[in-house]
């Protein structure tokens, strides 16, 4: 248990609550074509500019604790480096450095899963996407487990691929399978058998999160371990026919099975072993449960449940140590800022709907599931429509800010963290109308909270976890627009590398701090920020506030 936080000098803290609003995926463009932000019409966001403070903050690479500034941020590592106010190697940094080191293959999970199947004509199965997004997965890693697998006498590879279409270009995935498919064949020999044998776009099945859609989870329960579906002799054939028949970008394409004279490949059979190769944890965490759970598992019917090794890349939940096996440990994040307010005797709220609910809670304080205090915590999910996102653009901001407006006029809390995840979610799509739609819902909201904020005499800090809806169109390393064949805009469906905004929004301002913000900070400097604004000192190793004091 940490102890509480000093009080801060020469600072007397707001009679309001500080509010934390997360626009999910809304950054500063580097575009004026493709950044829906600023085509929207957002007279509130805009309105800061008279009345607030503002600087930009660093949301992506290094900023956050990825391998390089060439990896783009995502919602995930964004919390972390906001809740826990320092940065902290993160997913594909920490598996890239475990296969380097070669510390994975001398791990004893993976001597296990190789030593199952080695030598006994099992088979080896690996899930996940299949891409160089570095958000949830990369594919160089799935290439070194394989090529492992095969010098540790694994005699029967089959890989389960999902489409990404999201962290990478929206129809890209032969890009990454059809080479994948010649690396495997390369591989391949009289002792070395190693396929695909299945697939599908990420958003139809097996990667749900937060419970929002376990239908998903059941379709890819059918599809990799049952062999249940449409066919195709290969993969290749199955991306190009399924494109043609739907005309959806990789992320939405239905699921397909590879065989040969009418039966599947690489159906998951008793005494195989199974690595699920995402390391990221919201979307791992249900095929997990799928796999990991016994006969009470009630969230869809399973038909048939191998008797497996099954083994995620990390562990995805450190405190029910979920799964019970893993290949890379991660980071050990302690002494979030939600562990410090409770022990300094500040009441929290958070809130969300059900696509970020666990940004907000679990990645927010470091990858634990549950609340520090009961006592002085509430969380609150608003359960999402289980809709394409650009069918309801704005999807439940509204709902998230009537509760929201609730709790600031209770006076109940003296700290309210909030996510509104249209900017992320809606801007997935690649759809431009539905993302300048979802802004304008979204700033209706920020009004909302604005006036709530000076009526109750608090704070309001906005901010965002990465960039992704001022980024809507591909562009050249000119600077220039991609155009599809048909003349169209090719859409940007990944996130950006883009700053995303700070800004304080402090009524009763009365030249406590510097009139102007620092510079050149990340995003992790949100919980020392609002730690001050509470009128506590933040721990000596946080990352800086953006307040400058006099």
């Amino acid at each position: 248990m940490v102890e509480a936080l000093k009080a801060k000098d020469g600072f007397k803290k707001r009679p309001g609550p500080v509010v934390l609003v997360i626009m999910d995926g809304v950054g500063y463009g580097k575009y004026k074509e493709g950044d829906a932000v600023a085509a929207a019409v957002t007279r509130n966001l805009d309105g800061f500019k008279k009345d607030s403070l503002i600087t930009s903050l660093k949301a992506h690479g290094v900023a956050v604790g990825l391998p390089s500034d060439d990896d783009m941020g995502n919602s995930e590592v964004g919390h972390n480096a906001i809740g826990c106010g320092r940065v902290f190697a993160q997913g594909a940094k920490l598996v890239g450095k475990s296969i380097e080191s070669k510390k994975m293959f001398d791990g004893e999970t993976w001597k296990k899963l190789a030593a199952n199947v080695a030598g006994n004509g099992k088979t080896l199965h690996f899930i996940g996407l299949m891409s160089d997004g570095n958000v949830h997965s990369n594919i160089e890693h799935l290439k070194a487990m394989v090529t492992k697998a095969k010098a540790d006498g694994v005699s029967k590879v089959r890989v389960h691929g999902l489409l990404d279409g999201r962290d990478v270009g929206e129809t890209s995935a032969l890009d990454f399978f059809d080479p994948f498919v010649s690396f495997l064949a390369e591989l391949s020999d009289e002792g070395f058998d190693a396929r695909i044998a299945s697939g599908g776009g990420r958003m139809v099945i097996t990667m749900d999160r937060y419970g929002a859609n376990w239908n998903m989870v059941e379709k890819g329960w059918a599809t990799h371990v049952l062999g249940e579906g449409r066919t195709f002799e290969s993969a290749n054939q199955a991306i190009t026919t399924l494109r043609e028949e739907t005309g959806a970008i990789d992320q939405d394409l239905p699921a397909f099975v590879i065989a040969e004279d009418g039966k599947p490949i690489g159906t998951i059979e008793d005494g195989d072993s199974v690595i699920l190769f995402n390391f990221r944890g919201d979307r791992a965490l249900e095929l997990t449960e799928a796999f990991e759970a016994g006969e009470d598992f009630d969230k869809f019917d399973r038909k048939r449940v191998p008797k497996v090794e099954y083994a995620g890349m990390m562990e995805y939940d450190g405190d029910l140590h979920i799964p019970a096996q893993y290949l890379v440990t991660p980071p050990f994040i302690d002494r979030t800022m939600g562990e410090y307010l409770v022990a300094s005797g500040k009441k929290q709220f958070a809130i969300s709907e059900t696509q970020k609910y666990g940004h907000v809670t679990y990645f927010f304080n470091g990858n634990k599931l549950g609340k520090f205090s009961e006592e002085m915590e509430t969380y609150e999910e608003i359960t999402s429509d289980v809709v394409p996102f650009e069918q309801r653009p704005w999807m439940k901001c509204a709902d998230i800010t009537d509760r929201v407006l609730d709790v600031i006029d209770s006076g109940e809390y003296d700290f309210i963290r909030m996510n509104f995840p249209n900017g992320d979610m809606v801007g997935h799509t690649g759809i431009w109308e539905a993302v300048v739609c979802s802004m304008e819902a979204l700033d209706l909201c920020l009004g909302r909270i604005k006036a709530a904020v000076k009526a109750a005499g608090g704070v309001m800090v906005v901010s965002a976890d990465h960039g992704n809806s001022d980024d809507m169109f591909e562009h050249d390393k000119k600077g220039e627009v991609k155009y599809k064949k048909n003349g169209e805009v090719q859409a940007k469906t990944a996130h950006s590398l883009n700053p995303v905004p700070c800004i304080i929004y402090d009524p009763a301002f009365e030249n406590d701090y510097e009139n102007k913000l620092n510079e050149g900070l990340g995003i992790s400097s949100l919980a020392a920020t609002c730690i001050e604004l509470l009128g506590l000192t933040p721990p000596d190793d946080y990352d800086p506030s953006v307040l400058n004091w006099k």
